[in-house]
């Protein structure tokens, strides 16, 4: 296996992080290169950037950089550089796809059961304890108590058994499959377990944002899609998605899923048909 075709690594950090002009370049590659069989030119790529205030250094650098992660490889032709998908950052960019398009979409009905962790690493280990920690709430999971991990997934048992194999952890921790019982409150366990309140907040924060923004030249049109699929695509990492059933009254990740399904369909055209002038403009 060559450095360019090894699996490029995701990290939540840089998904939640601030915008940069490598997680927009991710952006970009998704929504405009994944799908099409034609390459991007640096120009149209460091184009598109620089409606964000990026400069040509910093653009440039973000393709290096992405390169040299594995998600991108260059094509010269005479002094001009193309840049292709990988196949690993192909299968990569069709994973988050689908993930960014089908979240917030309503999930079939939930049949009361919780799939529940028992994963205890030292004190001493901290490092194993923050990895631990990471994964599982990347995957959905929430820790009501110290060493309790719970989901109202239960699909989610082979990858909870893969994540905690990866971390050498397979050998002590236990798993169940249950409803909740008699003693205490559900709805107070989702509260410990989540911080559904901050999710919230961002969900509202995205409303905000993007509600009134109308796109009157193909430029804005353009900058406003890929804005919004970078703020989108955050999402899958910040909530974990639980049943109706366990959610606030009036959640705003509703809302602001249909705000964004309403949006991406309304601007693609436009932003598209951008991209597509301004790949062709490089071609010449």
């Amino acid at each position: 296996m060559t450095t360019t075709d090894r699996r490029p690594v995701l990290s939540r950090r840089r998904e939640l992080g601030d915008t940069s002009a490598r997680s927009l370049l991710m952006t970009v590659l998704g929504e405009f290169v994944l799908g099409r069989p034609v390459p991007a030119w640096t120009a149209t790529l460091v184009g598109t950037l620089s409606l964000f205030g990026i400069e040509e250094k910093s653009a440039r650098q973000a393709l290096a950089r992405s390169a040299s992660e594995g998600w991108i490889r260059s094509h010269r032709y005479g002094r001009r550089v193309r840049w292709e998908l990988t196949l690993p950052g192909r299968h990569l960019l069709t994973e988050g796809a689908e993930r960014i398009y089908s979240f917030g979409r309503p999930a079939s009905p939930w049949d009361g059961r919780w799939l529940v962790l028992l994963v205890s690493v030292p004190e001493a280990k901290r490092e194993l304890r923050h990895r631990l920690r990471t994964q599982l709430s990347w995957v959905g999971f929430g820790s009501p108590a110290p060493g309790v991990w719970v989901s109202p997934d239960v699909s989610r048992q082979a990858e909870a058994h893969a994540l905690l194999e990866h971390l050498e952890l397979e050998s002590g921790p236990m798993s169940f499959i249950a409803r909740y019982g008699s003693i205490g409150e559900q709805q107070a366990m989702v509260a410990a377990a989540w911080d559904l309140a901050t999710v919230s907040t961002r969900y509202q924060q995205f409303i905000d944002e993007f509600t009134h923004v109308r796109p009157a030249t193909p430029d804005e049109a353009l900058r406003a899609q890929i804005k919004l699929v970078h703020e989108w695509r955050r999402f899958p990492f910040l909530d974990p998605q639980l049943p109706a059933e366990l959610l606030p009254a009036r959640w705003a990740g509703t809302r602001a899923a249909a705000l964004f399904t309403d949006k991406h369909q309304a601007w693609r055209p436009a932003a598209h048909a951008r991209w597509e002038e301004l790949s062709a403009v490089d071609d010449a």
